[in-house]
């Protein structure tokens, strides 16, 4: 009685420990806005708005900077990372262009 009851405290144990852990990769996955080392189709569209947000979040153009932001990911599916630069990331972020030759992107 002692060997079964030993037997079921350890497997418990041990499938707690892989709900946990499967549950802290879950969370890891979802609290991050954006792929930081990801290109072109790293984000959904979904995921979109969130990392818009972080990207706008140092300008004093919030309303055109998430509008364009928002539009580039949309086509893009990619944000680089960061508030600033860092657009090497995404080629088709750093590449579009308006009519005038100045990035579309933010």
């Amino acid at each position: 009685m002692a060997c079964f009851s030993w037997l079921t405290s350890a497997f418990l144990i041990v499938y707690a420990m892989s709900v946990l852990m499967a549950t802290a990769s879950l969370t890891t996955k979802t609290d991050n806005p954006y792929h930081p080392t990801g290109g072109e189709g790293s984000l959904t569209p979904q995921e979109c708005p969130k990392a818009c947000d972080y990207r706008c979040s140092a300008t004093s153009h919030k309303k055109p900077c998430l509008f364009f932001c928002n539009m580039c990911c949309n086509k893009c599916l990619c944000v680089p990372s960061g508030t600033y630069g860092n657009k090497e990331e995404c080629p088709c972020y750093n590449n579009w262009k308006t009519r005038e030759g100045t990035p579309k992107c933010p």
